[in-house]
């Protein structure tokens, strides 16, 4: 049944994260309801634990962008020792020298070193606006994306949770039928030896005690690893003890979806509606910087520096000669070459299209939903449906032992109802299943889990 196979990247997870695990000296205990589960994968699990410091990680991005319009200052020192001093051909008039003639003159001296400090603020600069609203935008975008991690970790927690659930009760199924052919089996045994029935009528029943055990079994290990596929999606080690307070009985599996039907914004709430919002003002502001670029941009500066040169090493640092500034760098673009302007064209298109995604986005919401809606409606009727035929399964199997014992019926139709019952049973299980995975895509499509 397709409700005991999990995706193959969980399973292999599992496995690569158990090998090399030695056994913990004291394993930690855990007893969860499915709140609690949930809580526990806000904390542990990886996705959620890395979009919350993809939060902080923005939070650094809108500082370090602000900064960007501070004063920024830098300190510069420099050391020269001219092993060679340069030489400077100079005209030889100069020198009373005949015309056409150089004089070679070396200028400078050995060592030279000077310190300086330069600072620039920027004064005006339209792409720095932008861009600081834009970093703040990228933080906005960053908690919607921790959002949308914590979102998937709960729908994920919630489906695995439910699964060990629904495995419990088939294993109690099973082990209520068990016991129950185990019970026939006694008795059909003595009546065998008794000369009361066939041999052929113990053996039917002993290989459906056979296959049911080894069912029980096989859905024990498989109990074992929903737990395990449980503890993954939580972030919480495998070698833990973890077991569950929620009962089925808890969770409530009712037809409430007609007032869910009546709100018909209720996109707005699911946050992949929120992140292409977002996407849409990413790009709105990436056309502004794109426009700002045309504008002029108005920075101050100012320098300080003290040189110091002397042919004695020793003798360097003895005087001083020093200078200073302060001024104003205006840069007004002129020609591009139309960069700009096809720099701008393509913003816009890009605008274009993340508002196409948005409305695309919008009526794919609401087809999940009713997609969710339909499903969901389904699987309480089916779920009922198979409720119904387990219990007129239980039925037929008491009546037809009934008339064995009588003497009326044949073990062939005691052994055809206890099969009716196993397979009615497997298919509560499977509509048990369905039902609370729908109900979880259901919440999950109207918004209504955070």
């Amino acid at each position: 049944m397709k409700y005991l196979f999990f995706t193959a990247a969980a399973i292999c997870a599992i496995a690569f994260k158990s090998f090399g695990q030695e056994a913990a000296p004291n394993v930690q205990t855990f007893n969860f309801t499915v709140e609690d589960c949930v809580n526990y994968a806000y904390e542990h699990q990886d996705s959620v634990v890395n979009a919350k410091l993809d939060i902080k990680s923005a939070e650094y991005k809108v500082k370090e962008t602000t900064g960007i319009g501070l004063p920024q200052v830098t300190g510069t020192a420099s050391f020269q020792d001219y092993l060679k001093i340069p030489t400077t051909l100079l005209p030889g008039e100069f020198f009373g020298q005949p015309a056409g003639t150089f004089v070679p003159i070396q200028f400078g001296v050995k060592y030279q070193s000077s310190f300086g400090v330069n600072a620039n603020q920027i004064l005006f600069d339209g792409s720095y606006l932008v861009g600081l609203k834009a970093s703040k935008t990228y933080k906005e975008l960053s908690i919607r994306s921790h959002i949308r991690s914590r979102i998937e970790a709960n729908v994920n927690v919630t489906k695995a949770y439910y699964q060990v659930l629904v495995s419990n009760e088939q294993l109690r199924l099973l082990n209520a039928n068990i016991a129950q052919l185990k019970q026939q089996m006694d008795e059909t045994t003595q009546q065998n030896k008794q000369g009361f029935v066939e041999k052929i009528d113990v053996d039917r029943i002993v290989v459906q005690y056979n296959n049911l055990v080894t069912s029980r079994e096989n859905t024990i290990r498989l109990l074992a690893l929903n737990y395990q596929v449980l503890k993954f999606q939580m972030g919480m080690p495998i070698e833990y003890a973890l077991s569950l307070k929620d009962k089925l009985e808890d969770i409530k599996l009712e037809d409430n979806t007609a007032d869910l039907a009546a709100d018909t914004a209720f996109y707005h709430n699911r946050i992949e509606y929120n992140l292409a919002e977002t996407n849409v003002d990413l790009r709105q502001l990436d056309l502004k910087r794109q426009k700002s670029l045309s504008l002029p941009s108005l920075k101050a500066n100012a320098a300080y520096t003290s040189s110091y040169q002397d042919n004695n090493f020793s003798n360097l640092y003895k005087m001083s000669f020093p200078s200073s500034y302060v001024g104003l760098t205006l840069n007004v673009p002129i020609f591009s070459g139309l960069q700009r302007v096809n720099q701008i064209r393509q913003s816009k298109i890009a605008v274009l299209k993340s508002q196409n995604d948005l409305e695309n986005a919008k009526n794919g919401l609401k087809l999940q939903a009713n997609q969710a809606h339909v499903t969901y409606v389904n699987g309480l009727q089916s779920l009922n449906n198979q409720k119904r035929n387990q219990t007129l399964a239980q039925e037929v199997l008491r009546v037809s032992k009934i008339k064995y014992q009588q003497g009326v019926g044949s073990s062939i139709e005691v052994t055809q109802a206890q099969t009716g019952l196993e397979d009615a049973d497997n298919k509560y299980i499977q509509g048990l299943y369905d039902a609370l995975v729908s109900k979880v895509d259901l919440d999950k499509a109207y918004g209504r889990i955070k």
